[in-house]
């Protein structure tokens, strides 16, 4: 029998999931009692939720109770550009020497998902399988403390990204995964790490285009 999710985990999911993908813009203020009102939850577990993405840096305090997404400066995307490719493609690459066919399946199930919604223009859902396909490859590699660094920097990522795909729409969202898929069936670690890599640094070179400079 599977037990039921608790209220407070539920709610940290779902508001996570938004700040993924990006439902919340860039330096965009909600209040508390506007998120128990969006998520249809209690002040309890919405308190929580914020709490623990406050502590992941998804959130920040403004005080008088709201909260915001963080601006990313220009220095900002840089560091998580470097972080994310000295994590990521190691991880892919210990993925790839753990990998099963049914984990391989997955992930083109996934990845069908992810071209579906370029077809769409369905920037939203881009950005939530796109995501799943990297958490669901990385996660294969079974090393915990680099995935929970890996996962804390999308977390930073997802209102930038929405940002880049509302203003170019899904015809620039290109990504690599079919060579990563295609370097995982040939047991190619090497190959899977490099597809990761590539695909990575074209996400960041489309973002430093499409982001104003702050100051």
């Amino acid at each position: 029998m599977t037990s039921k999710v608790p209220a407070h985990e539920t709610v940290y999911r779902r508001l996570r999931d938004m700040i993924l993908c990006g439902e919340f813009e860039p330096g965009q203020a909600v209040t508390i009692q506007g998120l128990v009102a969006n998520l249809e939850a209690g002040m309890t577990p919405v308190r929580e939720a914020i709490r623990r993405l406050t502590a992941e840096n998804g959130l920040e305090f403004m005080g008088n109770r709201r909260v915001c997404v963080p601006i990313l400066r220009p220095e900002d995307i840089e560091e998580l550009a470097f972080s994310r490719l000295a994590l990521e493609p190691q991880l892919a690459i210990w993925a790839a020497e753990r990998i099963t066919s049914e984990d391989i399946i997955d992930l083109e199930r996934i990845d069908e998902e992810v071209n579906r919604a370029i077809a769409r223009g369905d920037v939203r859902n881009y950005l939530l399988h796109n995501y799943r396909f990297h958490a669901r490859l990385y996660a294969v590699s079974q090393a915990r403390t680099t995935l929970a660094l890996a996962d804390a920097l999308w977390l930073r990522m997802g209102p930038s990204l929405r940002v880049m795909g509302g203003r170019f729409g899904t015809a620039i969202l290109d990504d690599k995964h079919a060579d990563a898929i295609a370097g995982l069936r040939r047991g190619d670690p090497v190959a899977v790490g490099a597809a990761i890599h590539d695909d990575i640094a074209q996400g960041f070179a489309q973002i430093r285009a499409s982001l104003p400079v702050t100051a």
